[in-house]
């Protein structure tokens, strides 16, 4: 397999909070021995800034040190559409499916990580619902980090990802 055609997204409701939550730890933009501050969640890039008309395009966050190229996507409630659209045009352009994987960020949710959002980024007040985010996440953080271990893993040994 070559790594440079190697593609993990990480997809949520929205593409704002917890995928990018993920593709952050997994970035090592983010700690993964311990939970983070508000203000590093706040310099993370694309952290609540995901467009409504953006919903369904993968965002490139970086590549990580085993040279997969790492992503962010938001799907709403249309995963079974958005996924096999983006599988048929990685694979459309030579980039089978051991070279994709697609992973679901919703963890054990803080609600008030979901309220945030929907502040944020529904009701346009990220001023308000940005925090709320933050606040929720790091209380769910270890459920992040851990879901990033196996993902890594996963990477390394080749398995399925459940």
């Amino acid at each position: 397999m070559n790594t440079q055609d190697m593609k993990l997204f990480y997809h949520c409701y929205g593409g704002a909070h917890t995928s990018v939550t993920c593709a952050s730890i997994h970035l090592k933009y983010l700690p993964d021995d311990r939970i983070p501050e508000m203000y590093e969640f706040k310099a993370i890039p694309f952290y609540d800034k995901m467009e409504n008309k953006e919903l369904g395009k993968p965002v490139f966050m970086g590549k990580d040190d085993m040279g997969w190229d790492i992503y962010v996507v938001g799907m709403k409630d249309g995963k079974n559409v958005v996924i096999p659209a983006i599988k048929s045009y990685l694979n459309f352009n030579g980039i089978s499916r051991p070279e994709i994987l697609f992973v679901g960020a919703l963890v054990q949710l803080h609600p008030v990580t979901a309220m945030g959002g929907i502040i944020s980024r529904r009701l346009g007040l990220p001023g308000i619902g940005g925090p709320m985010t933050i606040w929720g996440i790091r209380r769910s953080y270890p459920h992040f980090v851990e879901l990033v271990s196996r993902v890594k893993k996963t990477i390394l040994t080749g398995n399925d990802f459940y």
